[in-house]
């Protein structure tokens, strides 16, 4: 039987390196489950990462393009943000839906918790399907030159399985959302 609450790692000291308004960098003196000593860094991240997908009366949803300055390279992505650690996920995903394509939506449903590279980051992401939606104007911030192309959902579902999109909290949010609204018979 695996004991899944077992942590096979000592820490034996830990230090801050950098930080951000966004992400706080730690070096950590381990013991290794083998041993053996050895150095982790560690990417805490300040905010919760908040994906959402749009889907429209006629099964279209919408996808942000921006060029990512640590990819140096576009990338074609669902609407997401950051969420502070203490705000509402929920309410995260309400303001990022609206700030970058403008839409607010009056279903939602919570439908992805993953972690988005565990072996560097504490990073918790969260996407969340977005209906019924109504029309607004965006409210980019400083940092984001975006672009928005309205595509129907199986094209996404296809840009992901093509690797046309890699984010991955994309990734993984579009082809959940893909199964469940085929159980749902809405695709």
């Amino acid at each position: 039987m695996i004991d899944e609450t077992h942590n096979p790692w000592t820490t034996l000291s830990s230090k801050d390196i950098y930080q951000n308004p966004w992400i706080k960098v730690r070096e950590d003196k381990v013991l290794n489950p083998n041993g053996g000593e050895g150095i982790y860094g560690v990417v805490s991240m300040k905010n919760k990462a908040i994906g959402i997908i749009p889907i429209d009366n006629e099964g279209n949803t919408y996808l942000v393009g921006q060029y990512r300055y640590p990819l140096n390279g576009y990338s074609w992505e669902i609407p997401m943000g950051g969420g502070l650690v203490e705000n509402n996920i929920l309410e995260s995903a309400k303001r990022e839906l609206q700030e970058e394509t403008g839409f607010t939506a009056a279903k939602w449903t919570n439908i992805c918790r993953l972690h988005t590279s565990n072996s560097v980051t504490d990073e918790e992401g969260f996407v969340f399907l977005a209906e019924e939606l109504t029309a607004g104007e965006t409210a980019f911030e400083e940092t984001e030159e975006l672009h928005i192309k309205k595509v129907p959902f199986k094209e996404a579902v296809r840009m992901a399985m093509n690797n046309e999109i890699t984010d991955a909290i994309s990734v993984a949010g579009i082809l959940k959302a893909a199964f469940l609204l085929q159980e749902q018979g809405k695709l």
